[in-house]
């Protein structure tokens, strides 16, 4: 009786492998969908507007500092960012975002 209840086990134990396999793949992906890939089209997002960075663009800097930008260097990756009339700093390029606010009705 006891052999019959282990060959069961063991002959459950290679189907329950197969479904776990199954279970993991089907978890990446999931995570693959929600997570990984709009974050990655999130990244490519924001690349792409850190190459198109023109003067007179309203920008955000990395450390939260609203202005605009005034010129960009494009060989050192540096941008001039204006924050306030006659005061500039100089950010890198990859610290750069796009003012969200400045496409908002109401906007200063």
């Amino acid at each position: 009786m006891t052999v019959l209840v282990l060959a069961a086990q063991a002959g459950g134990a290679n189907g329950g492998g197969m479904s776990m396999l199954l279970m993991m793949v089907a978890l990446f992906a999931i995570m693959w969908f929600f997570m990984i890939r709009p974050q990655q089209k999130k990244q490519k997002e924001i690349q792409k507007f850190q190459n198109s960075l023109a003067e007179g663009m309203s920008v955000v800097t990395g450390g939260g500092i609203y202005g605009t930008v005034k010129r960009v260097d494009i060989a050192t990756g540096i941008v001039d960012v204006e924050i306030a009339k006659g005061v500039t700093i100089r950010v890198d390029k990859g610290y750069v975002f796009k003012d969200a606010s400045a496409n908002q009705p109401g906007a200063k």
